[in-house]
């Protein structure tokens, strides 16, 4: 094995939580400890937990997990949320200096930080700053984000296990809609990427088993990757609505016009996060507003209103406790991943998720992790691809096929 650097290690969580970012944590405690983190003449010293991310490791606050028992571990792993509390700071090269200077003051060799997009580059800066000053620190990015949106990956940790909820709670959704019929809104996390949005389809019985299309909801997807419309949006609902007598729809949050404008950006004014985004996942107005425009087209002049309905699943998408199994059993192998790569001698990196069985081939899935360049990942995002896509409210075979063996055994139910 590679001579080991002298010092301690450090894991944080940033962004969303999500059902299995404690099993990366945990997988790359496990990792460390298979380098012989903690043991007495092991060069790894310590195994760090910083609280709330990159703001808990600038002001010094951790949590020791160097000797944190295997049994608790284990339960960790299966629990959702972020256990050491996450951050939205989204470093710049003056923050990324701090961070290289507070490794430098706990003498800090091995850092390790789960999340996406920003994350990463946050590795990418600290791994740059720490090059430049001559201080050897390995620097690894451990994937998660349930949007799905990390490129160089087959998908993403956290991803499944929404995804299952995604499909989960559209199958009870359209049941009550079969029901008590009517027009229902769903609005479903994914401000860039639609594939948390397009899971919805296998809320459809056909999907979940490979059958013939049923007509089951939902009937129409909107996913931020193809231009909405509204005045088709609404043609499109009374198609469906006029043949069946209600409709079911499943929205992404981030559905954009052709000029690449966010609706839901129009429609809630005045309404940011930190970053200065638009804050689509935290307001129903996206789905109100697009309720308010149905009731009124699709109602006839002097008739009856129709009943329309929207609900956002907002936060509860992320954490839900009903995780994927092979989310729960990649998410685990990631972090243990990234730190034998440590352990190996490389420097930097994050983790990617490579398949390797075909979509739709007979054969189980099976995927395996490959180490990719911190450039290659950082601040970029990923978009579903146009053969996922199926014209402008629906998404294609291939995508049933990519997602089902990623979200685990969904219910069967009996249906008159």
């Amino acid at each position: 094995m590679p001579e080991l650097i002298k010092g301690a290690a450090v894991i944080g969580q940033s962004g969303g939580p999500t059902a299995v970012i404690n099993a990366s944590l945990v997988g790359v405690v496990e990792g460390l400890r298979r380098a012989g983190a903690g043991a007495g003449d092991s060069p790894i010293s310590r195994i760090l937990g910083m609280r709330h991310g990159v703001s808990g490791l600038t002001a010094g606050d951790f949590h020791d997990l160097t000797d944190f028992s295997p049994s608790r571990l284990d339960r960790l792993a299966a629990t959702p949320s972020a256990g050491l509390g996450s951050t939205r700071d989204k470093p710049d090269r003056a923050y990324c200096e701090r961070i290289l200077d507070a490794c430098k003051k706990h003498d800090i060799r091995y850092y390790f930080y789960i999340g996406g997009n920003d994350s990463s580059d946050t590795c990418r800066i600290v791994n740059e700053l720490s090059n430049e000053s001559g201080y050897e620190l390995r620097c690894f990015h451990v994937p998660k984000t349930v949007d799905n949106d990390l490129v160089g990956s087959d998908h993403t940790p956290g991803f499944p296990s929404a995804a299952r909820f995604v499909a989960k709670a559209c199958m009870a959704d359209f049941m009550d809609n079969i029901s008590l019929p009517g027009v229902k809104i769903n609005v479903i996390m994914g401000r860039h990427a639609g594939f948390l949005t397009a899971a919805s389809a296998l809320a459809r019985r056909g999907a979940r088993y490979g059958g013939a299309p049923t007509g089951d909801g939902p009937q129409l997807i909107y996913v931020p990757e193809v231009a909405f419309d509204l005045d088709t949006f609404v043609q499109d609902v009374a198609e469906i609505y006029d043949r069946q007598g209600r409709c079911h729809i499943a929205v992404s949050e981030g559905i954009q016009d052709k000029d690449g404008r966010s609706i839901g950006a129009l429609l809630i004014q005045g309404e940011t996060d930190a970053h200065g985004n638009a804050q689509l996942s935290g307001s129903g107005a996206l789905g109100d507003q697009l309720a308010d425009v149905l009731k009124k087209k699709l109602t006839p002049r002097g008739g009856k209103s129709v009943r329309v309905r929207a609900d956002t699943f907002g936060y509860v998408q992320r954490c839900f406790p009903d995780q994927s199994p092979i989310d729960l059993r990649e998410a685990r192998g990631a972090g243990r991943y990234a730190a034998a790569l440590a352990a190996s001698g490389d420097i930097d990196g994050s983790v990617a998720i490579v398949r390797t069985s075909p979509l739709g081939g007979d054969q189980p899935y099976a995927a395996r992790f490959e180490r990719i360049d911190l450039g290659d990942v950082a601040a970029k995002t990923r978009h579903m691809p146009p053969e996922f896509l199926q014209g402008r409210n629906d998404v294609s075979q291939m995508f049933i096929d990519y997602c089902r063996p990623l979200v685990g055994e969904l219910p069967s139910y009996e249906r008159l």
